[in-house]
């Protein structure tokens, strides 16, 4: 079917979570929706969960506008509780479930939290982190949902549901706020993406607190009215057991999820009946290995931030470029202006065919702000046009490319990792003077992290490392520590890391962690 077609198997929804999971289980009630290591939940039984989790938290003081956190890896409750808290008003604060406490106490300090869910690993964590806050505790193995009747639903379509945050150029996590209308239409966007019919199974390996995980394969799943495979993680050793068991027929990944399972050994392959990846970026290779070796026929690139999810990909049914990030993306009724591209200079002008700018978006796609930063907010839009930070370039079909990132941020296996961030935690080390982390190339695709440090005293790499391990999520540990006399810097005493980025030598000199004992 077209995806037209598809969503109009379904009777209309107003906008909200609830409506749209009504709307689906109307026609589809004994439909799996939410598969959890091998033990299905159908439509109808998510609807019957998700107004006792609405339910669960009401009893537990949940209002309209509370903020409740989850950290755990993937797991049915995270999804009950995002209905829950939506039919309420309320909304969902996804952590990662790797932050050390003073990540974590950040994040549920900013955003204010009333309640927490966890798994039981993450507890001791959480609680270190909301010291100074009197939030309530439940741990997914306690996350009882008694046959108790919500109150009247109080979440609009328009209301805040979900807080994502991600990780900024001042150091600090920005929440970014999106609607209940914003998740549904990203996820009716995925199924003209990806052309999702409703006998898809959606394979979820990609964490929950990440924008395409639950914008992409948990809202694309609902808006077809298809089946979820949730994972807890990515596995790469069991990744085509996992495919052929569960009977996946679409998957998310990420670059580096892409080469490590192109470079796994092949005895590790079974038959499958995955047709389908969506992910950025993909080479020509990767489509190659992928079709002719692991037998998965089509590869779809895209691009979108956690502020403006899904706003570019390359058609479903072609022309295909491979890595490019395609045109601006569809909505399933081509009637609607769903995303608009351009590349614009530092002026804010637009500019041509082929010359690089910022790239600047258009779409109903847009956060609603970043949660309290009025200010950050105010600077990331220019006359209604959401500014990414991204630099690229539009060819003459009207396809964009990524060239690079503007702002201070390293990309690694699909997290955004605030440079500033990693520059002020290594900064407070007391034998450390100041220091400056960058991208540098990394053989499963995306980016590994670099410092460099100038140093009070004589150190080892290994320091700053532990130093950071402790302090800080592993995927943000340094792979390459370098000692300088100085880092370069402006007149205004800026560190120029555009300098740091160019000298080569810094990663020839640097001590590789992964290699050093």
């Amino acid at each position: 079917m077209k995806p037209i077609d598809v969503l109009g198997l379904y009777p209309p929804h107003d906008g909200t979570l609830r409506s749209m999971l009504a709307s689906r289980a109307a026609v589809a009630a004994d439909r799996e929706f939410i598969v959890f290591l091998g033990h299905p939940l159908s439509y109808r039984e998510v609807c019957t969960r998700a107004e006792r989790a609405a339910a669960f938290y009401a009893a537990r003081g949940v209002r309209a506008g509370d903020r409740v956190a989850v950290m755990s890896q993937n797991h049915p409750s995270t999804l009950l509780s995002f209905f829950g808290l939506a039919h309420l008003g309320a909304i969902m604060v996804p952590l990662n479930p790797t932050y050390r406490v003073e990540e974590a106490r950040y994040v549920v300090e900013h955003a204010g939290v009333s309640g927490v869910l966890c798994s039981p690993d993450a507890l001791p964590t959480l609680e270190a982190a909301c010291d100074r806050l009197a939030p309530f505790f439940v741990t997914h193995d306690r996350f009882d949902l008694p046959e108790t009747k919500p109150p009247p639903t109080q979440g609009k379509a328009d209301a805040t549901c979900v807080l994502i945050y991600t990780s900024g150029t001042t150091g600090f996590p920005k929440g970014v706020m999106h609607s209940q209308r914003t998740v549904l239409l990203s996820g009716e966007g995925f199924v003209e993406r990806m052309h999702l019919q409703p006998s898809d199974r959606l394979l979820c390996i990609l964490p929950m607190f990440h924008i395409n995980a639950l914008f992409y394969s948990f809202a694309g799943a609902l808006a077809a009215g298809a089946t979820l495979i949730l994972e807890p993680k990515f596995s790469a050793s069991t990744f085509w057991k996992t495919v052929k068991d569960t009977r996946a027929t679409e998957a998310n990944t990420l670059a580096a999820v892409s080469s490590i399972l192109m470079n796994r050994p092949r005895h590790e392959f079974v038959e499958h009946a995955l047709e389908k990846i969506y992910g950025a970026p993909f080479t020509e290779e990767t489509h190659r290995v992928f079709a002719d070796e692991l037998g998965v026929p089509r590869l779809i690139e895209g691009y979108g931030m956690s502020e403006v999810p899904g706003v570019l990909n390359n058609p479903f049914e072609g022309p295909h470029k491979p890595g490019s990030m395609g045109p601006p993306s569809r909505h399933p009724d081509h009637t609607m202006v769903f995303a608009e591209m351009k590349v614009v200079d530092e002026s804010g002008r637009e500019l041509g065919d082929n010359e690089t700018g910022e790239l600047a978006v258009r779409t109903p796609l847009v956060m609603q702000g970043y949660y309290r930063d009025p200010e950050q907010t105010t600077a990331a839009f220019r006359d209604g046009w959401f500014l990414t930070g991204d630099l690229g370039y539009r060819d003459a079909d009207g396809y964009f490319w990524f060239v690079a990132r503007k702002k201070d941020i390293i990309r690694k296996r699909g997290e955004n990792i605030s440079g500033a961030e990693l520059d002020r935690v290594i900064g407070e080390h007391p034998d450390v003077v100041e220091a400056a982390a960058i991208p540098v190339p990394s053989e499963l695709g995306e980016d590994d992290i670099l410092v460099a440090v100038v140093a009070r005293t004589p150190l080892k790499a290994e320091a700053i490392a532990s130093w950071c391990r402790d302090r800080l999520a592993p995927i943000k540990v340094p792979r390459f520590v370098v000692f300088v006399d100085a880092l370069p810097k402006t007149p205004t005493h800026r560190v120029e890391k555009y300098k740091l980025k160019s000298d080569r030598t810094l990663r020839e000199r640097a001590v590789d962690l992964t290699r050093s004992s």
